[in-house]
């Protein structure tokens, strides 16, 4: 009773924030690399994945020691920030997979325009210049431009892949939406279940 009940019930929550304990130190992990060996100068960027990924690991800190104690309060807020956080993730997810071609290069200029440092990133690693057209000054940080052979736009190339891009984060987005319901009705459950290890008069 217990194995199907209470005990299993804690051990899948604890599973599931140690699978979120996991992917935020992975992209923690991965932002860190990135900056490190210099594929990405925008601290914005960096700081922006390092900052969702520390929230996503202290949600998941909340998430597992609610679970291991059985507190109800620290499950009460879990449950809450993780309602939150299925929200905008849904949201986001469903944006990203609903975007057409227009809509797509719209926000790539917005993006492009909004960052220097992106651009320099952008250039030098696709060996691009520009974002429409390619400019006439020397100011591209692609190495064609010391050959003289730059003849692509970086919005051009971007764009042959930023909707397999868009529909793979989109999925990955819906498949942790999808946890976080889950998640939702497992600590719904948990809260409403009586510890059978506990004392008779412990639970409220």
């Amino acid at each position: 009773m217990g194995c199907g009940g209470f005990v299993c019930i804690k051990n899948s929550l604890c599973g599931l924030n140690i699978l979120y304990v996991l992917v935020s130190l992975l992209l923690i992990g991965v932002a860190a690399w990135g900056k490190w060996f210099g594929l990405v100068s925008s601290i914005q960027v960096v700081a922006g994945v390092i900052g969702v990924s520390t929230f996503l690991l202290l949600v998941a800190f909340v998430g597992l020691c609610g679970a291991l104690k059985h507190h109800q309060v620290l499950l009460f807020f879990y449950m809450i920030i993780l309602f939150m956080v299925f929200i905008v993730q849904f949201s986001v997810s469903g944006a990203c997979l609903a975007l057409n071609k227009d809509q797509q290069y719209h926000l790539l200029e917005v993006g492009w325009n909004n960052s220097v440092s992106t651009q320099r990133d952008v250039e030098k690693n696709l060996d691009c210049c520009g974002f429409s057209h390619v400019p006439v000054n020397d100011t591209c940080a692609a190495d064609c431009v010391r050959n003289q052979s730059c003849n692509l736009a970086c919005g051009d190339i971007i764009q042959q892949h930023a909707q397999e891009v868009l529909h793979f984060v989109g999925g990955i987005g819906l498949f942790f939406s999808f946890t976080e319901v889950l998640g939702l009705c497992l600590t719904y459950r948990y809260r409403n279940l009586k510890d059978p290890r506990s004392h008779p008069g412990a639970f409220l």
